[in-house]
């Protein structure tokens, strides 16, 4: 049931961003520069970010949604990277190489803008759970590919992959960003026995990243696990 929503969710994206492939394909821009323009946009997505704790002031946390815009185009890019390497049939290994390693580099240098926006502003739990979800992130990728390349065959185990995990540090980032601007960036819920407030602005932000945390390693460990299985049989 799951990959059948995938996979419809993946024709209608396709069928949106099918046009800009054939203005690339006449172009003659290659899978390899648009994976290139993803990493330099989330580079100026983190930009964005830092740009926020420097010159922003804690109570304002518009300049998340409008690095979390910017987190999404560049996620974007990343689907039409492969999509353009299978039209054009421009794929080869190499890509594929170059594509997973800038990948990488383009998601620590996202959570590197996170961080350091949490960091700033003292939110020292939330940015905490930030840096756990950058490790689960990278070990989601990691755990698959060491396997793949001992020769294991594997399947789509857990959550969090790439394209979910874009999706919700850009829509909560976005969310975050209109609900400051709906409900006052310094918005918050007190619960007399919590010495800090369980509810605020950045929350909407914040706590998906916390649910990141959580799930990333646990679909690392899920994917071990099956790894383990697969060279017991």
């Amino acid at each position: 049931m799951g990959s059948d929503w995938k996979s419809v969710g993946q024709k209608m994206v396709y069928k949106w961003i099918d046009p800009f492939i054939k203005i690339c394909l006449r172009l003659g821009i290659t899978p390899n520069f648009v994976t290139l323009l993803g990493l330099i946009i989330n580079i100026f997505a983190a930009a964005i970010f830092i740009y926020g704790a420097e010159c922003g002031e804690r109570n304002d946390h518009s300049i998340v949604g409008w690095a979390s815009i910017v987190i999404l185009f560049a996620g974007l890019m990343d689907m039409v990277d492969g999509r353009l390497a299978r039209v054009g049939k421009m794929d080869s290994k190499y890509g594929a190489l170059y594509d997973s390693v800038l990948d990488r580099y383009s998601e620590m240098v996202m959570f590197l803008g996170i961080c350091y926006y949490l960091i700033s502003y003292s939110y020292f739990l939330s940015s905490l759970f930030a840096f756990i979800a950058m490790i689960g992130s990278i070990m989601v990728s990691y755990t698959r590919a060491r396997a793949e390349g001992l020769g294991l065959k594997m399947a789509d185990i857990g959550f969090m992959q790439r394209p979910e995990r874009i999706l919700l540090i850009s829509i909560s980032g976005i969310v975050c960003g209109i609900m400051s601007m709906a409900l006052g960036s310094d918005y918050k819920i007190h619960v007399s026995w919590l010495p800090f407030p369980l509810i605020e602005t950045i929350s909407f932000f914040t706590f998906p990243i916390f649910v990141m945390a959580i799930f990333t390693n646990i679909t690392a460990i899920s994917r071990l696990l099956y790894a383990k299985k697969l060279f017991e049989n």
